[in-house]
């Protein structure tokens, strides 16, 4: 909404397959009105990630290079991103690589294929948490 004082959030897509990075951007720009970026290889996203802040980052895990683990990772440790909300959306479903994951900084687990409702009720809660004023550190 341009001129009311406010900005579209926008979120990062990662994922190889452009049918998935292409839905889930359908999914989240319809639903939730956010502004959809996408990335189909982990070094993009890195690139993206290094050079813009986002309000929410959903990550495939299976991914050519570095990988999506190794670029959460990096996410975490060394972009503007360290504290945004990223959320796997992946095909993995053992409970080691979800446990791995969450320990490693990820926000939330979707297991491929997703649940629309489940994904989006994660997708804005995170966002509107990512909005609320944080409590000044005493």
């Amino acid at each position: 909404m341009p001129g009311d004082g406010t900005s579209r959030q926008r979120v990062l897509i990662v994922d190889d397959e452009e049918s998935t990075r292409l839905l889930l951007a359908r999914l989240v720009s319809a639903e939730l009105g956010v502004e959809a970026q996408l990335a189909g290889t982990c070094e993009q996203a890195l690139r993206f990630a290094e050079n813009t802040t986002y309000d929410a980052i959903l990550l495939d895990l299976l991914m050519p290079g570095i990988g999506g683990f190794a670029l959460l990772t990096e996410i975490r440790a060394s972009t503007p991103n360290a504290q945004t909300p990223v959320i796997v959306v992946s095909v993995v479903s053992e409970q080691e690589t979800i446990d791995r994951c969450l320990a490693a900084g990820a926000s939330a687990y979707h297991v491929k294929p997703v649940r629309r409702a489940e994904l989006i009720a994660t997708v804005k809660a995170q966002l509107a948490a990512r909005r609320k004023p944080q409590p000044l550190a005493r």
